[in-house]
């Protein structure tokens, strides 16, 4: 990462966030606005283009600040992890604080409380909602959304609930399928999987490889028959990361298998490395 990487400081030649006056060169400076995701998965583009490249994706209730909004996209920063670049405007609103989060991996928003009305959406794990009021039905308990609609509530947690192994939630979230720069239980890339991961256990972190391979937790150096590793132990290639269930076995959202799947350490480093080299570092969070 340089000083000021344009993936986490939101400046281009005629337009910067008001916090980098003096750091770097625009025709103009901006505080920004606040806004908040209320589509279930907004893609966060480098260019403000449908065919741009992806980087990486939002969650419905994720905070925003928003710096520019032009021919229908907006250029904006993401609240948790400083992530710059540019969503569709139809993905902000306004939105309420958040009162609960989805804990289970996917999850239907139905338009009352009742499990055999058609669906009328869906959120990943880590979207935010707002919950006006609880309802029964059948025995079946339902959250009832600020934003309209109903979702079970046993899939919801109150916002401030954290997971106890994050290891764990990457379990929950085996056979996603792979998707570069997807940041949901939809799809997922390999850092977006530590991501979510960590996020669900109350620890933001950055979201490109290079950048955790930089900041999270502490370099460690294991013995050559690797058998010092422990579970939650992330393993860093160029361009990719899994995180150690065990001491032998990775969890790993993967262009192999094209799905969040467990490896053999040992049978990844060989295979990866036939292309792209060995480990480059190992960390624990």
């Amino acid at each position: 990462m340089t000083a000021h990487d344009k993936r986490l400081h939101a400046f281009r030649p005629d337009l910067a966030d008001a916090r980098l006056q003096g750091k770097v060169a625009a025709e103009r400076f901006v505080d920004g606005r606040p806004a908040r995701i209320v589509q279930p998965v907004a893609d966060l583009l480098r260019e403000p283009r449908p065919d741009a490249g992806l980087d990486t994706q939002l969650l419905c209730g994720d905070a925003v600040t928003v710096f520019d909004e032009a021919e229908g996209w907006a250029w904006v920063q993401a609240a948790r992890d400083g992530y710059v670049g540019y969503v569709s405007g139809g993905a902000l609103g306004p939105g309420e604080a958040p009162t609960h989060v989805v804990h289970a991996p996917r999850s239907f928003i139905y338009p009352g409380p009742d499990l055999k009305l058609p669906r009328m959406g869906e959120l990943s794990m880590g979207s935010a909602v707002t919950v006006r009021d609880f309802a029964e039905t059948r025995g079946t308990r339902y959250a009832l959304l600020a934003s309209g609609g109903a979702m079970i509530a046993a899939h919801l947690g109150e916002a401030d609930r954290r997971a106890d192994d994050f290891v764990a939630v990457a379990e929950d979230l085996l056979m996603t399928p792979y998707l570069w720069g997807g940041a949901s239980a939809f799809g997922i890339d390999c850092s977006g999987l530590v991501q979510l991961a960590m996020r669900m256990a109350g620890r933001d972190v950055l979201r490109d490889t290079d950048m955790q391979a930089a900041t999270i937790g502490a370099a460690i150096e294991p013995g050559a028959d690797r058998a010092d590793l422990r579970r939650g132990d992330l393993v860093f290639w160029k361009g990719h990361v899994a995180i150690m269930v065990d001491p032998q076995t990775i969890i790993h959202a993967n262009g192999h298998t094209m799905l969040v799947s467990r490896e053999g350490l040992g049978e990844a480093i060989d295979r990866i490395g036939y292309l792209y080299g060995g480990p480059t570092g190992f960390r624990r969070p």
